[in-house]
């Protein structure tokens, strides 16, 4: 159901069985990692026109890998990564592969 760069990849699958009977399928919860177990790799400053997709396809070669910036920078959010707000300001980039805990 979800390609091996997915942040549900690794999730175990569980199944809820309804009052009728029926088996539903769903992923487990995935909580954000701990701040003290993400290893910072860089930082970048984020400027006017800044992409999520595009960072990290710069950073760690893969733009589908954005929630791993989500996780290194506590949101769940990505809009809120890179928006005009955020111009002038950090953003944590992790080492390349940083998973945490699922």
């Amino acid at each position: 159901m979800f390609t091996d760069s997915s942040r549900y990849y690794s999730l175990p699958t569980l199944k809820f069985t309804a009052e009728d009977g029926r088996e539903i399928a769903y992923k487990a919860r995935r909580f954000l990692p701990r701040s003290d177990e993400i290893q910072a790799h860089m930082e970048v400053v984020i400027t006017q026109g800044d992409r999520l997709d595009i960072i990290t396809a710069r950073t760690l070669g893969d733009p589908e890998h954005f929630w791993r910036l989500c996780d290194a920078n506590r949101t769940m959010n990505p809009a809120e990564l890179v928006n005009d707000d955020r111009i002038g300001e950090r953003m944590v980039i992790p080492y390349p592969g940083f998973e945490g805990e699922a």
